[in-house]
């Protein structure tokens, strides 16, 4: 054991964070993680964290400070580990600052030079170029005038860019959702659990008592991003071995105690059987692996919420390479009016192609709608009404009933009838000018390096290269589905 996770196991004995004897801590090839030495069962109680052991910013020394320079958020919670690891031995959180890294191997803390040559084609060469751009405009505008107040007397060495960015990839990875009174905090012991996609161990719920007493239980989803929702699982008066104590009695007896000596807590309950010598995940999410890298700094191999994004500026560079730009426009004009979008995000618009190569049904009416001959397109656009304000699924039904009573088509649930040769045609090149993003090498050559690559060595080039593989084995599986679509329209058809 090292000397951090013993001084770490300390502090939280200290804070009243309390667990289960069955947990042991280990440090393997994604850092440190946590097995069980005997076998657990769903619905234990395997651990409390009171909210108070938690940094947010209503914990911290510097809430005064975060409050009165109205910082909330990321940005707030930045400046709260910025000033705890300032303090030193002076903090709460001291123990627990020394058994975080000083930062997290996240691409927002790549070199610009590392993120054009790995990241480039990928879902993450723009999005984290952005960032870093945001997040040194957040230092100037927030962070830098806290400096230059001499009666704060902060460190510089503790508040520049670099420690900014440092507290930011922290936050990135490592911090949860505590509630809508805290906000976003670090989670001493959660964040010790390792995710893994679609399997998980143990469910963090949260646990307050109310002025009489009464117990109001909500789940929270490990993804930074979530909200909570209630959690129908198993009961908290499930076994626990604490190491400080019986903390089922300690419950059992908070009816006859006041709010302010049991605080609000956070527990962890499993959700499923794991057997001795296992190790506990934890998930945060439903994610793919753009979004790991990006948030936690790696990736899984066979994820099945990988995702590419098709975006709709190539779809536009494809419709001008083959029409003319007047026609290109009056097809995406007829498109909108009917109700129809792609993803949107900030600065662009885009569309999902699924982890087995299905592209987003609103891209196939867009090449529907693009690749119909000047005729038909004439029609169409005759008797078409406006679907704004329809649901998704009335706007894909009455796209079809249109269809069908101007050129007399019998169509199916599926929209099977819309991958015509034209439209199958569309998404190979589509799929093809995507993939050219990646630069000259090949998916091959990408396989035969990731295979030669050290993920604890080289985890940026094993990241990247894992990210690069997932997005480009899903464009050779919208290739496959084009034509698989394609021969099946020509059989029908033959026959």
């Amino acid at each position: 054991m090292t000397r951090s996770l013993r001084a770490l196991k300390r502090w939280m004995r200290s804070q009243g964070i309390e667990y289960s004897d069955a947990l042991v801590f280990t440090d393997g090839e994604r850092g440190f993680g946590v097995k069980t030495l005997f076998d657990l069962e769903e619905g234990e109680l395997i651990a409390c964290i009171p909210k108070t052991a938690c940094l947010t910013i209503k914990t911290s020394a510097a809430r005064k400070l975060i409050e009165e320079m109205e910082l909330d958020g990321a940005l707030g919670l930045a400046v709260a580990i910025m000033y705890e690891r300032s303090i030193g031995e002076k903090s709460t959180w001291y123990g627990y600052l020394q058994f975080l890294p000083e930062k997290e191997c996240v691409p927002l803390l790549w070199s610009s030079e590392e993120i054009d040559t790995c990241l480039v084609g990928t879902e993450l060469h723009k999005i984290v170029k952005e960032d870093k751009k945001l997040v040194c405009q957040d230092w100037k505008e927030c962070i830098r005038p806290l400096l230059d107040d001499e009666d704060l007397k902060l460190d510089p060495c503790h508040f520049g860019v670099e420690q900014y960015f440092f507290a930011k990839s922290l936050i990135a990875s490592r911090s949860f959702e505590v509630d809508d009174y805290h906000g976003f905090g670090m989670v001493p012991l959660a964040d010790i659990f390792n995710h893994k996609t679609g399997a998980e161990d143990v469910h963090f719920t949260l646990t307050s008592y109310s002025s009489d007493a009464e117990e109001e239980e909500s789940a929270m989803d490990l993804d930074q991003k979530s909200t909570a929702s209630h959690y129908d699982g198993p009961s908290r008066n499930s076994y626990l071995n604490a190491n400080d104590g019986d903390i089922i009695n300690h419950m059992k007896d908070s009816t006859s105690s006041s709010p302010e000596e049991f605080p609000e807590v956070l527990e962890m309950i499993m959700v499923r059987d794991v057997k001795a010598g296992c190790e506990v995940f934890n998930t945060y999410g439903n994610l793919g692996n753009a979004a790991l890298l990006h948030r936690y700094g790696f990736t899984e191999p066979d994820n099945p919420f990988d995702i590419v994004n098709m975006d709709l500026g190539l779809v536009c560079e494809w419709s001008s390479s083959s029409f003319s730009s007047r026609y290109s426009r009056s097809r995406l004009s007829t498109w909108r009016k009917m109700g129809f979008s792609g993803c949107i995000s900030e600065k662009s618009e885009y569309f999902e192609i699924s982890s087995c190569g299905q592209p987003q049904p609103e891209l196939v009416v867009l090449l529907y709608v693009m690749c119909l001959p000047e005729n038909a397109y004439t029609k169409l656009c005759y008797h078409v009404p406006p679907f704004e304000d329809r649901d998704d699924a009335l706007k894909f039904q009455l796209f079809g009933e249109i269809i069908d009573t101007v050129f007399g088509r019998k169509i199916t649930e599926k929209g099977d009838w819309m991958l015509t040769g034209r439209v199958c045609d569309a998404l190979i090149s589509l799929a093809h000018m995507r993939e050219r993003l990646y630069g000259s090498t090949s998916l091959v050559e990408d396989m035969e390096s990731l295979s030669k690559c050290l993920s604890l060595e080289q985890p940026k080039l094993h990241g990247s290269l894992s990210l690069r593989i997932s997005e480009r084995t899903i464009l050779g599986k919208l290739r496959t589905y084009a034509n698989h679509a394609r021969r099946k329209k020509k059989h029908v058809s033959s026959s």
